[in-house]
Parts: structure tokens; sequence; C-alpha cells
């Protein structure tokens, strides 16, 4: 059992290709973009996942790379600051972002050279057909190839999981969430902001939020607001934005001005399943437990770190499968716990609504039990024990 192709060439697909090269193995990756993708959210690094990225020897690196977040604060309907948290308010990994966050871009940047791996752009896989010796997979180009084992770590909408797991198990979440890059004239002197508006313009309550890069100007955007339905795929999302904005004040127009092509646009949802591997194929990071709050990058990173140490310590990956199944389900468990109040935190309706969660967050550092009101991340990014897997055998 050596080949292994993996589908998806973000954070959970390359860290699996770096330990998989550690082990002896041949990772093929793929990826249904066209090219690697520059913008993307910043995400925090957490827990466990600090010490996986540090047997990387990748740590400092990532360190290196943090994006010089101090914080977070809440703004009024005049733009005025009212609440904050600092990034380590409640631990290195616990409050609402860790004192540890990179972009996604950048993250994935460092873990490609890691790899060392070589990434086929524009692809996707269209069959899985399981045989005696391995998995026969076919692509939207290029002919069939048979592999040892494949792996979905292609995300929430994962086709590696549609084609092995049947019909779609996606639990919506009710809201919208866009990602662009941007230059804003606030000097967020390393805050990163957040502003609400209530419901309008047909959509429920409205967020957005400022992550800034350093004291150049340059930040990036996510923008979002909830709503019953899903949008309509064949709609625009610049335009969807645009029209769910119109008529907003504060810095929204000088941002909207700025919506171009590298933007990220996607429903958020909740991936349920009972089991992450059938036969020979198995699913890592958001593709088997996409959802989480504040906690996807760090388990995509720990996920791929486990599944591959099985891997390699047995020649059954049906049985290596079981095993990284067993080693991550409590952990993954505890960090799909969500803090009260879900998209109605995030995104209220109502101005009432948002004045309520901006006292709730200037009060949130000093009331007893705080940790618990954010799901206890602290405690849960840290839930799970590394196994030592075996010497390298490169």
């Amino acid at each position: 059992m050596r080949t292994v192709l993996i589908s998806g060439a973000g954070v959970a697909g390359l860290s699996l290709a770096y330990w998989l090269r550690q082990y002896g193995f041949h990772p093929t990756l793929i990826e249904r973009a066209p090219a690697f993708r520059s913008s993307g959210q910043a995400v925090d690094i957490r827990g466990a996942a600090r010490e996986v990225v540090a047997r990387m020897g990748l740590l400092d690196e990532v360190r290196a790379a943090h994006t010089g977040a101090r914080g977070i604060a809440w703004l009024n309907e005049r733009g005025r600051r009212v609440a904050e948290m600092t990034a380590d308010a409640f631990g290195d990994s616990g409050g609402v972002i860790a004192d540890l966050e990179i972009l996604r871009n950048d993250l994935v940047r460092i873990l490609h050279h890691a790899a060392a791996a070589d990434i086929e752009y524009g692809t996707e896989i269209t069959g899985l057909t399981e045989e005696s010796d391995g998995i026969r997979a076919t692509f939207t180009h290029g002919p069939a190839r048979k592999f040892d084992v494949v792996v979905g770590a292609d995300g929430i909408r994962s086709g590696v999981r549609s084609l092995v797991f049947g019909p779609e198990s996606v639990r919506d979440l009710g809201y919208h969430l866009g990602y662009f890059p941007a230059r804003t004239r606030l000097a967020l002197d390393g805050w990163e902001v957040v502003y609400n508006l209530p419901a309008g313009n047909g959509v429920g309550g409205r967020i957005v939020m400022l992550y800034p890069l350093g004291a150049s100007g340059d930040c990036r955007v996510l923008i979002g607001f909830t709503s019953p339905e899903p949008i309509s795929p064949r709609a625009n999302p610049a335009a969807v934005i645009t029209e769910a904005f119109a008529g907003a004040g504060w810095e929204i127009p000088a941002l909207l001005d700025q919506l171009t092509d590298d933007l990220y646009f996607s429903r958020a949802g909740e991936v349920r399943l009972t089991e992450w591997h059938r036969g020979r194929t198995a699913l890592l990071g958001d593709s088997a437990f996409g959802g989480s709050l504040g906690m996807g990058t760090s388990l995509a990173i720990v996920g791929a770190y486990v599944l591959a140490g099985e891997l390699s310590t047995m020649d059954d990956p049906r049985a290596a499968f079981a095993r990284y199944t067993d080693e991550m389900r409590d952990y993954v468990a505890a960090n799909r716990k969500r803090p009260p109040g879900r998209a109605s935190g995030f995104a209220p309706r109502t101005r009432n609504g948002i004045r309520l969660r901006n006292a709730v967050m200037r009060a949130l550092p000093h009331l007893p039990g705080r940790q618990r009101m954010l799901g206890g991340l602290q405690r849960s990014a840290n839930a799970i024990t590394l196994k030592p897997y075996p010497a390298l055998r490169l």
C-alpha cells in the first residue's frame, strides 16, 4: 500500500501529503480549482494543531507569517468601538481569534513548499471503483488510474463524499459568507473590527469584518448575511453582496467598490456523517467534519497527522481508517460544539439585538464561566493526545 490519491490541495490535503511522503508513500494531489487561490480569510491555528506544525518543523515559518492581529473589536452603528477582546484573553487558543493567525493562502503556500508535492489543477474525480487490489479513479481530464487509497480532502461540498457516501450530508447553517482582499483608510493598529447591520434588502442580519494585514492598509474582508434559503448557484456573488448591502454606511461603500473576481462566496454548512471512511476511501478535513467554529484549519492539520500515521502502521487501509476514526472522533465532537446564539449571535437581525450582543461581548472577558460561553475552545483545541508514530522511513 503505497499510492494515495488526494482530492483537494488545501490545508488538509497538503498536510496529509507532507506526512505521507515522510512515511514513504507516493501521494498524488488533484485540485478542482484552475490555479492556486490567492484570496481567502485569516485562519487560526489552535491547540494540538500547533504541536503538529512544530513536528513538521514549520512553526517558526508560520509564526513569521502571522497577520499581526492583536485582538478583535465590535463597533456600534456610528463605527465607534464598544467592545474588544485581545487575542490571548482566553488563552492562546480559546478566544474569538487565537494568538496565532495566518492568511489561509500563506498557510497553503508554506504547506505546499514543505510537502514538495506536484498538484494537478483543474481536474476532479468523476468515478471511483473498488477492485481487489486497489481503487480505480476516473477524472474530468486524462485517463483512469488505479491507487491503493483515495482521500477526499475537497471541502464541505466534497465531490468524493458524494461519490462514495451518496446524497448530500450537509446541514444548512442559515447564512452566506464572502471573503475578498481590499484596502482601508482606517488605522486598525492590528485590531480586527466587526460591524453589524440589521435585516434589510431582503436578507437577515448582516456583518462586515476587517482583518488587518500589518500597517499597510491592506486587509481581508469578511462579509455575510443570514437568509432562510440559499442564493441560487447561478447568481453573481458580487451582485448579491452589493444588493444585500445597498445603502449601508460606515466603510461599506468603499469596500464594495473593491469587489473583484478574487471573491470567495459560499453558503455555510455543517457536515453530518456517522462514518468517515468506506472501503479504500476516507474523508479528511471539512469534507468529513466541516462546520466547526474557529477550528476547521486545526482539525484538518491534526486529522492529516493522525490519518497518515495510522496508514503508516498497518497494511490494511480499512483497519487504518478505523483507527483514524477512533483517534479523532472525540476530538472532533468536542470542537463542533457551538456557543450560544449561533447565527443570531454572529449577525443579529435587529438593532437592539446588535446592541445586546455588543454588550455581552464587552462584559464577556470579565464574567465567570466565560470559557464555556465561547464553547470552551481552549480546552477542546487541546483535547487530543498525539500519538508518536514510528520513526520516519525516509
